[in-house]
């Protein structure tokens, strides 16, 4: 008798079963697979990775809260893959950023106003979801996705150390984990063991600012397994966050903000344990240490300083980070992409805008397809460098633009061009090829009331000096890294330094491309350590004495931007900067040698090519 039509499918079935689900890719890229792509699905699990330390030194080793979401063919068809993880301190909530500013109306050097505001963050003990970041993007297309919680955060046990050794240890635990090396157990305190049998050991790492600082502390460690990561806008120094060459320098849009005001700011563990946490880091070691009077660097920012432990990363590196990030400046991905090129593959992505700013999905997409699953796609044998160019004016804001290729970042046809200064800085004097004879010395007085951009616009100022270019008649292309070299005095003790590089006229609006090209700050006390490069001397600085010059060399922030024809470039000195300085009473005298004192740019093309882009002028 012959069989049903549906008694036949289901012979059929049995005799050809469906083939297990796998990956799939095209164009060098994960697809989305259909079987991976129903949330109800997915195997979502919480547990606690045990560490190799102890942070709040209650004789424990630190576990940390960790959440894995998977396919259930992990489970269900014996189905291995690849990770992509996630870390942070903001998983659990955050604090009021603005009530634990410190009150930076201060004279230098003196003994700061207490910080006497301290938020307590609402805790949760039933939390088991730590995040959905990137489960939608990620793990329809074969990837699991992994978060964890930073120590002394959530539900992880342990002590906020805001960047001490346990953040870069705590990822590695996670990965060691993941790869079979270190314990994980389904409650923070029990004995019950989990394990990460799923997984084919291969880990990648991204993230944003803190999330973004996390996966380059990772890679530091050397941790294998640890394949790739995809850092956005990392701090890779509390240093470099808090301090800028000897100087107190706030982040941008966080005036008043430091390394503990940072803790009260994260401190989302257990309750029980924060007066603890407090004792030995906030009140204790950051009390001792982070030192607002003077901004040296010392042995506790070295510890904080990830380029001290870059010779140990071992993987792929995609950085991306944006040349108008006045929070956690650009300096911070250059100096652990210099650290590492040549070593590891390298890209560096970056664009015109703030804080934050992924690379494409698709480059992100080829980076993890090409490390985590091995396909031969090309991703890091193309440029070594990918840079979002300015916004031309009239383009909508929102509308995307393509990043463009280059060779490398710094654009290898950059050159430094060397300019010296001619007298006519309260009003403009101008920036020269060649040094001026006797040019003499030119004096500013410091006002932190007045800020740059209005510095920037006045015809006459005896608050800043002003050195301009001719008029560009061609755009003119700058990458790279501007270095300053001042010989200066001082009528006090202690005077901040700000030095700007600005289009001119000052275009009113967001400071940005329009206007700014780059910027920096330094102490002149440090005057004697100061010789351009990573700033890490633990050399104190030494008071000024009054009328007694002193010289220094520093850098500028990095920057890529092409100036439009039309425009000026103008070197802008100042003492005080209203949005990131500390804000002592105005009145200091600052006067500047100008035959002592010279600013390098690096331009695309060299010298003939700035001399072709004035030609006319």
């Amino acid at each position: 008798m012959p069989l049903s039509a549906s008694v036949a499918a289901f012979v059929l079935a049995l005799s050809h079963p469906a083939a297990p689900a796998k990956p799939v890719f095209k164009d060098g890229q994960s697809q989305i697979v259909d079987a991976f792509n129903t949330p109800a699905d997915w195997i979502r699990q919480s547990l606690w990775v045990e560490t190799e330390f102890d942070s709040d030194k209650d004789g424990k080793k630190d576990r940390v809260h960790v959440d894995v979401t998977r396919q259930k063919q992990t489970e269900t068809e014996g189905l291995k893959v690849p990770v992509i993880y996630e870390s942070s301190p903001y998983f659990a909530g955050t604090g009021d950023g603005r009530s634990i500013l410190w009150d930076v109306h201060q004279e230098l050097g003196a003994t700061p106003p207490p910080r006497t505001t301290h938020p307590n963050i609402e805790f949760d003990p039933n939390r088991n979801l730590i995040s959905n970041d990137f489960v939608m993007a990620w793990v329809p297309r074969g990837f699991a996705v992994v978060h964890s919680e930073a120590p002394g955060t959530g539900l992880s046990t342990g002590s906020p150390t805001v960047g001490g050794a346990p953040e870069r240890l705590a990822p590695k635990a996670v990965i060691d984990w993941l790869n079979g090396r270190a314990k994980g157990f389904t409650t923070a305190d029990g004995t019950t063991q989990t394990y990460a049998k799923w997984c084919t050991g291969k880990v990648g790492m991204t993230g944003t600012s803190y999330n973004g600082t996390i996966p380059v502390a990772a890679a530091t460690t050397g941790v294998k397994g640890l394949e790739c990561i995809i850092p956005v806008a990392p701090n890779t120094s509390y240093y470099h966050y808090y301090r800028s060459n000897g100087l107190v320098r706030h982040p941008g849009g966080w005036l008043g903000e430091d390394i503990d005001s940072l803790y009260d700011f994260i401190n989302s563990g257990n309750p029980a344990n924060r007066e603890r946490s407090n004792k030995l880091y906030r009140d204790g070691e950051f009390a001792k240490n982070q030192d607002r009077q003077t901004g040296d660097y010392n042995a506790f920012w070295a510890d904080r300083d990830l380029l001290r432990f870059a010779k140990n990363i071992k993987c792929a590196v995609l950085m991306a980070h944006a040349f108008n990030d006045w929070n956690v400046v650009p300096e911070h991905s250059v100096r652990i992409s210099e650290a590492v090129k040549g070593r590891v593959p390298l890209v560096q992505y970056f664009h015109q805008g703030g804080h934050g700013g992924e690379p494409p999905f698709e480059l992100m997409n080829k980076w993890f397809t090409r490390f985590l699953y091995r396909v031969k796609n090309g991703v890091e044998s193309g440029p070594k460098a990918y840079i979002v160019r300015e916004r031309e004016p009239g383009t909508p804001r929102g509308t995307t633009i393509a990043p463009t290729p280059y060779a490398d970042y710094p654009n290898p046809e950059a050159k430094s061009i060397a300019f010296y200064l001619s007298p006519g800085g309260q009003k403009a004097g101008a920036l020269n090829l060649a040094p001026v004879v006797d040019p003499g010395q030119e004096t500013l007085t410091d006002d932190v009331n007045i800020d740059a951009p209005t510095l920037a616009k006045a015809d006459e100022s005896p608050n800043r000096l002003i050195y301009v270019t001719p008029e560009l008649s061609a755009p003119l292309h700058l990458s790279g890294t501007a270095r300053i070299t001042l010989r200066l005095a001082s009528s006090v003790p202690a005077a901040n330094l700000s030095v700007y590089l600005v289009q001119l006229p000052w275009t009113d609006g967001p400071i940005g491309t329009a206007n700014l090209i780059t910027r920096g700050w330094a102490d002149p006390q440090n005057a004697r350590e100061l010789k351009g490069g990573d700033y890490h001397s633990l050399e104190r600085g030494a008071p000024l004495r009054p009328g007694e010059f002193v010289s220094l060399t520093f850098d500028l922030q990095p920057d890529d931007q092409i100036i439009p024809a039309g425009k000026k470039i103008a070197l802008m000195i100042l003492s005080s900067d209203h949005d990131f300085t500390l804000y002592p009473a105005p009145g200091a005298k600052l006067t500047v040698d100008l035959a002592a004192t010279k600013i390098t740019l690096p331009v695309v093309g060299g010298l003939t090519t700035y001399k072709r882009a004035t030609a006319g002028s």
